[in-house]
C-alpha cells in the first residue's frame, strides 16, 4: 500500500484530502507545519508528499528544497497543494523541487489523477529501458536504473521529471513534441492549457545540457509547435570549441 504524506496546517484540507486517499487505497500521515512535515518525510519516507505552501514555522517552498538536498528524500515525488494560483508561484514552486501543482479549490477525482500520475511515473522508471524504446543516440544515454544521462561522456544527474521530459524527447529525436504530447506523457494526465510547467523543466534540462542555456543547440524551442531535440549523431561531431556543463 503507497503511503502518502500530507502536510497542510488547514485541518479541514487535510481531512478531506486524508479521508479520500484512504478510501482510494492509499496510507495517510499527516503533518500541519513545516518542521513537523520534513521531519516525518525522513521518518517514513513515503511514496509520494501532498505539500503546502503556505506553512507555519518553514513555508512549503524551503521544506521542498531541504527534502531536494537530503539524499533520503530527493526523489520523492511531491505534489504542491496551494491557493497560490499565480504563473511566477508555480515557477516558483517547480524551481524549488515540485513535481507537480494542484491550486485550491480543486476536484477530489482531479488530486486522485495527479496522485496516481506521479506514483505511476515514478513506479516505471526503472521499466524505462525496454526493447522498443530508444535509450541512446549519438552523445546521449539515458540510465534509468540511476536517473543519469551520459552526455559527451559526462554523467548528469537527473530528476524524474527531467529524465521522464528528456526520455520522450529522445524518443522522437529530430522531431517536433507538442506541448500536449509532453504533458500526457510525462505528466500523466489530459493536456491543459498551462504549459508554464513545460517551459521550467526544459529551462533546468538546458541548464544542465547545453553549453549556453540561452542559446540552445540541441533542446529547441519550435515557436508555436512544441520542442525538439536536435542531436549530433556521434560525439565526434560537436563543435571543437564547444564546451559541456560539467557533471552534476
Amino acid at each position: 500500500m503507497p503511503r502518502i504524506l500530507v502536510i497542510d496546517d488547514d485541518i479541514a484540507i487535510s481531512e478531506l484530502v486524508a479521508v479520500n486517499l484512504e478510501m482510494a487505497g492509499y496510507d495517510v500521515s499527516r503533518a500541519t507545519d513545516g518542521v513537523k512535515g520534513q521531519a516525518l518525510a525522513l521518518q517514513l519516507i513515503p511514496d509520494l508528499i501532498m505539500l503546502d505552501l503556505m506553512l507555519p514555522k518553514v513555508d512549503g517552498f524551503t521544506v521542498c528544497q531541504r527534502l531536494r538536498r537530503d539524499e533520503r528524500t530527493a526523489d520523492i515525488p511531491v505534489l504542491m497543494l496551494t491557493a497560490l494560483s499565480q504563473t511566477q508561484d508555480k515557477v516558483e514552486g517547480f524551481n524549488a523541487g515540485a513535481d507537480d501543482y494542484l491550486t485550491k479549490p480543486f476536484e477530489v477525482e482531479e488530486m486522485l489523477a495527479r496522485v496516481r500520475a506521479l506514483l505511476r511515473r515514478t513506479d516505471r522508471i526503472p521499466q524505462a529501458a525496454k526493447h522498443t524504446e530508444i535509450l541512446n543516440f549519438g552523445p546521449l544515454t539515458l540510465v534509468p536504473e540511476r536517473l543519469e544521462a551520459i552526455w559527451f561522456d559526462h554523467t548528469v544527474k537527473l530528476t524524474h521529471l527531467e529524465f521522464e521530459l528528456l526520455h520522450c524527447l529522445l524518443q522522437r529525436h529530430g522531431q517536433t513534441v507538442s506541448p500536449s504530447e509532453i504533458l500526457k506523457e510525462v505528466w500523466g494526465y489530459d493536456p491543459d492549457d498551462d504549459i508554464e510547467t513545460i517551459r521550467v523543466h526544459v529551462r533546468h534540462l538546458r541548464t544542465k545540457l547545453e553549453p549556453d542555456p540561452r542559446r540552445p543547440q540541441y533542446i529547441k524551442t519550435v515557436y508555436g509547435a512544441g520542442y525538439c531535440l536536435e542531436l549530433p549523431t556521434t560525439a565526434a561531431t560537436a563543435d571543437e570549441g564547444d564546451e559541456v556543463p560539467s557533471a552534476n
